[in-house]
């Protein structure tokens, strides 16, 4: 988990809170935290009260979206620290085109695997 800079802060349209997803996902506070520890999901600490918070655009209605799990285990294995990951998610790419987090989110979850798997190349 770590401290968010402000130049990939600006980058994230939107966060949620750990309790506003265990409600969505219909879980336990604990099953999130779970999720964040096994690397299925990102949370960072930001704002006044430095809460622990996660990219709204991870969670879909009542789970986490498709391929997330996938696309942030291919970049770990390239070596990007968690702050990287969000930088690449949430970059416009012209060629998606849209955001990495936007084509995952509309199920492209292929072709945003293919570009994390290039850049270890």
């Amino acid at each position: 988990m770590t401290e968010i800079d402000a130049k990939i802060d600006a980058l994230v349209p939107a966060w949620l809170y750990l309790p506003d997803i265990a409600e969505m996902l219909d879980v336990e506070v604990t099953r999130v935290r779970q999720l964040v520890k096994e690397g299925q999901l990102i949370a960072v600490r930001r704002g006044e009260n430095r809460a622990l918070q996660v990219p709204a655009a991870f969670i879909d209605s009542d789970k986490v979206v498709k391929g997330l799990a996938g696309t942030l285990t291919l970049l770990r294995d390239d070596g990007f620290s968690d702050e990287e990951m969000l930088e690449w998610l949430f970059t416009p790419d012209p060629t998606l085109p849209g955001t990495p987090a936007e084509a995952l989110s509309e199920n492209r979850g292929t072709e945003v695997k293919r570009r994390a798997q290039a850049l270890a190349l």
